[in-house]
């Protein structure tokens, strides 16, 4: 096991040493950070002063040495559009992405593992079948629309949810929260669920296919025949071994819905890491655009990392007891 996470901490500080690169070629190919600093009327001696001063006269590779060694401290520099410190900028941004994923991660699991099995154990009957018609608009709809479409009904018509913002927000230590406040809830309910739909219809139509072919397996047969419980049969055998591809199913989407909820927060101005993004691409702002690449690429390798882990837990057969490529049983 220790030989497998050694090998699997290898590949991530490779993955991120190769995202560190396509990073720092921003710095190299997206404008010249000197004229938007500057402007077009300075004097050639304050460029080359900048130039100095910004590390930009230096090797490629010595620059490239350096940007990672301030990578490694969470140092991206200052941002070109507000004059700010880019880790500053991340820090109250952060929270608001985080806690939009995490709820939506969660919606889409708690509702999508149940409505797979239901629609699995009654699949020839007319509500599940009903689910699953339902289910290809999640798939098929571009999340902008769903979104306008829950703003439509539940904020001007009804009016029961807002439509724009994160609300009420407490200070937990160094984090900023809205989930310990009641408007902070009813702010973020329809962009979790926006952000949610493409994920719980994924996960449910996996868990439905992959709990259709584990009934249909011998253990389960056995199982039946044994004698033991439907409800053992299904949640016990059956549903357990669907898990470790809806793990990795979940575990790229989670990195996905951190990375992509660009189009949930602009339609909902959310405050999040994506709104951020949005404004560093229209200025262009490159130290920004780099730390959030950065930190999107740390996202997924670590949730890869942990997925990875949790298939021990979830099937024991998975588990490495030596050499990953002399795996005992």
């Amino acid at each position: 096991m220790l030989s497998f996470i050694l090998r699997r901490l290898a590949q991530a500080v490779l993955v991120m040493l190769v995202v560190g690169l396509g990073a720092f070629s921003l710095f190299q190919y997206v404008g010249d950070p000197v004229s938007n600093m500057v402007g077009q009327d300075a004097t050639p001696a304050r460029r080359a002063q900048l130039h100095a001063d910004l590390g930009l006269d230096r090797p490629v590779p010595v620059q490239f040495a350096r940007f990672v060694g301030h990578a490694l401290t969470g140092d991206f520099g200052v941002s070109l559009r507000q004059g700010r410190e880019v880790s500053v900028l991340i820090a109250e941004r952060l929270p608001a992405t985080l806690e939009l994923s995490a709820v939506a991660a969660l919606i889409a699991t708690v509702a999508g593992i149940p409505l797979g099995v239901y629609t699995a154990l009654r699949r020839r009957h007319w509500d599940a079948k009903t689910t699953m018609a339902a289910s290809l608009l999640g798939v098929s709809l571009p999340t902008f629309l769903i979104g306008i479409v829950l703003i439509e009904i539940f904020s001007v018509l009804l009016g029961w949810f807002p439509s724009f913002g994160r609300g009420t927000t407490v200070q937990f230590g160094a984090w900023s929260t809205g989930l310990l406040t009641v408007d902070g809830w009813r702010h973020i309910a329809l962009p979790a669920f926006t952000l949610a739909v493409y994920q719980l219809t994924l996960v449910m139509r996996l868990v439905r296919a992959e709990m259709l072919e584990a009934l249909r397996s011998d253990y389960v047969k056995f199982a039946r025949a044994r004698g033991l419980p439907e409800r053992v049969v299904v949640f016990g055998h059956a549903l357990r071994n669907t898990l470790v591809p809806v793990l990795t199913i979940s575990g790229l989407q989670l990195g996905g819905l951190i990375a992509f909820s660009i189009v949930t927060e602009t339609v909902f101005a959310w405050p999040g890491m994506g709104s951020l993004f949005i404004q560093a691409v229209q200025f262009p702002d490159v130290p920004v655009m780099a730390a959030y690449l950065c930190l999107i690429a740390l996202v997924f390798v670590v949730i890869n990392l942990a997925v990875d882990l949790l298939y021990a837990v979830v099937d024991p057969r998975l588990r490495v007891h030596g050499p990953i490529d002399g795996v005992r049983p």
